[in-house]
């Protein structure tokens, strides 16, 4: 039996499936490329050939235009497979955000699952992550280091909704990124009861129409521009972004960093929530327990801490130190600056 790091390498374009002539999630343009998720620092535009969810391709084409999403674009199921080069491989949910994907790779006897990024709370815009048995599992770690522990997300939601309540002649002004955090904060503000209108900053209108377009429902939806009174408002706007019409705005940040106080302080949020889309510390180290993996790969995050643990459990790490990783969604990188 073959190890795996003589037919799966990490380049300085990304992780090589060399047998399979393809790269997952690459940095740069290739020929072949299979991909994770739509993450603008996992989907580079350009590629001559896309692998993915039907989901990642359609936010693909969003984002980029149909021809910039990929010369050749083949959607794959989860669940299922293809053969490349001798390389069995098929996708997994991944739980981060819509047709997120682990890329599961079958060859000589070897079993590798490339996680991509991931969550483990449940998610209403998205399937769950399912975890898969494997020799090796390639994981990120962005928040790769035990102070991290994300609270339920339904907790962080009632703080704002209480704090609506508490400032009614304000509006609260939520930074959150396009793809993903977007769609869950509404997800989760609608399971919380709010059944009133959302305020979109224009910014995030197009991937909230692809999620309806693919069936998730987010409700009562409309463009900041088309008011001019936003007291007592609850709008979503990317990060930093003015909102002209906010009145007295509350400034709301939504990521995993906000357990960090400084970073919170850093922020300029008045009122910080803790609400994630990467697995936390405990989440992490389960995960991997799950796959039963004897050797994990780390592609990007917090390296060395999760290495070190899962060391004392018998499990062999590797930091791959894979570079480009986590300019979108403003959390994967943000701990080593």
């Amino acid at each position: 039996m073959p190890n795996v790091d003589t037919w799966l390498k990490p380049l300085p374009q990304g992780l090589y499936c060399e047998p399979g002539g393809f790269f997952i999630d690459p940095s740069r343009v290739v020929d072949r490329a299979v991909i994770t998720h739509a993450h603008s620092d996992h989907a580079r535009p350009g590629h001559r050939s896309v692998l993915a969810t039907a989901e990642t391709l359609a936010l693909m084409r969003a984002r980029m235009g149909s021809k910039r999403a990929g010369g050749a674009q083949q959607a794959l199921a989860y669940g299922e497979t293809v053969t490349i080069g001798g390389v069995h491989l098929w996708l997994q949910p991944a739980g981060h955000v819509l047709g997120s994907a682990q890329v599961a790779m079958e060859y000589r006897g070897n079993r590798v699952v490339v996680s991509g990024d991931y969550k483990r709370t449940p998610d209403p815009t998205c399937a769950p992550f399912e975890p898969v048995a494997c020799d090796v599992f390639v994981t990120e770690a962005t928040f790769g280091l035990p102070v991290f522990r994300h609270p339920p997300p339904e907790m962080e939601i009632a703080r704002l909704l209480d704090s609506v309540a508490l400032f009614p002649g304000r509006t609260h002004v939520v930074g959150c990124y396009s793809l993903g955090k977007c769609q869950r904060l509404i997800a989760l503000l609608r399971r919380m009861g709010w059944d009133a209108p959302i305020w979109l900053h224009p910014a995030l209108i197009a991937m909230c129409a692809v999620y309806e377009a693919r069936g998730v429902r987010l409700g009562d939806l409309r463009p900041v521009a088309d008011t001019g009174d936003l007291a007592g408002a609850i709008v979503l706007a990317p990060p930093g972004s003015a909102v002209p019409q906010a009145v007295k705005p509350v400034a709301v940040a939504a990521s995993g960093w906000m357990r960090i106080r400084q970073r919170a302080r850093s922020s300029g949020a008045e009122l910080p929530l803790i609400v994630s889309d990467h697995a936390d510390w405990a989440e992490l180290s389960a995960t991997i327990d799950e796959t039963g993996a004897q050797e994990v790969w780390v592609t990007h995050g917090w390296e060395a801490p999760l290495i070190h643990a899962i060391g004392q459990r018998g499990i062999r790490g590797r930091a791959l130190r894979l570079v480009g990783y986590g300019d979108e969604d403003g959390e994967a990188m943000e701990g080593r600056a």
